[in-house]
């Protein structure tokens, strides 16, 4: 469940499903247009104190690139969404044949989205345009109509052709429980997760939802999690990541993130065990034990 403030009757810190964030592009929107303005997310240290998890500006220190994400102690933990909290693979499949259908391209089978989602809804439309037959130029020639059509179509269907994996909705109460902050993560648009994570009944234990139009590069480009770890004021080095993919893997990596993995969600077609990580989960209530014994 990305994309300047209007009035509405939500509750305080927390935007409508389908608002998207104001000028996303800004630094601004980058460290508080996802914040969703939970009280855990507080700092209560002494006035005058500095902060222990203040994060370093810009880049990941030094330290966090040598160490590669070695945790020493937990401060924060961030998750992916698709193919992680939620399969939302039938929302794809829906919305992009749609897409491709009310464009006269072929469709594309549930089998080869899957191995195009994870980058982002642009390059998702990208790709299935390319399996048709278009030349990467001449389908990007076709992508802001093409973009235009999937959003409508997105938006029609979002969640209801999704499933939370089993383990997620206990997983992400137990992480709740730790009172660390907690940050939603997706390369997909924000205004989508922020109205999926509502309707699955998820979005109440995050403090944070940012989405692949939140910062200037999406992942595998660290910079989303470096943004990230600095609107929850933790360093990189305090910060697991956990995801589905490579692209996650690569993400953390590079921002000094330590990164779990779990098996079940869409890796390109690839086995997840192929991919460097710090451990891999069973599922979320794994990942909330092994958070626990860690503090």
């Amino acid at each position: 469940m990305n994309n300047e403030k209007s009035r509405d009757d939500s509750p305080p810190g927390r935007p409508k499903a389908s608002q998207p964030p104001r000028g996303a592009a800004t630094r601004e929107a980058a460290e508080r247009g996802g914040h969703m303005n939970n009280e855990k997310s507080r700092d209560d240290s002494p006035p005058g104190r500095p902060k222990a998890s203040q994060p370093p500006r810009g880049a990941a220190t030094r330290e966090a690139a040598e160490r590669g994400g070695h945790m020493t102690s937990v401060g924060a933990i961030i998750l992916d969404l698709d193919g992680t909290m939620v399969d939302t693979l039938g929302d794809f499949d829906a919305a992009l044949n749609q897409t491709l259908s009310e464009l006269g391209r072929p469709a594309v089978s549930r089998e080869q989205i899957e191995r195009m989602v994870g980058k982002g809804s642009e390059h998702l439309i990208v790709s299935a345009l390319a399996a048709g037959g278009l030349s990467e130029e001449d389908a990007r020639r076709l992508l802001p109509k093409a973009w235009d059509i999937y959003q409508q179509a997105y938006l029609a269907i979002n969640g209801d052709h999704s499933a939370v994996y089993p383990g997620v909705s206990a997983g992400l109460a137990a992480m709740t429980a730790l009172e660390l902050p907690l940050a939603c993560l997706t390369n997909k648009p924000r205004a989508f997760a922020v109205e999926l994570l509502q309707k699955k009944g998820l979005l109440e234990h995050f403090g944070w939802v940012f989405g692949g139009d939140s910062f200037e590069r999406k992942k595998p480009d660290p910079l989303p999690l470096i943004r990230t770890c600095e609107a929850m004021q933790c360093e990189p080095v305090r910060t697991v990541m956990i995801g589905d993919s490579r692209n996650d893997a690569l993400a953390a990596r590079g921002a000094g993130c330590s990164v779990w993995l779990v098996p079940y969600g869409y890796n390109h077609g690839e086995p997840i065990s192929d991919v460097a990580a710090d451990d891999y989960l069973s599922d979320l209530e794994d990942g909330a034990r092994k958070l626990k014994a860690m503090l």
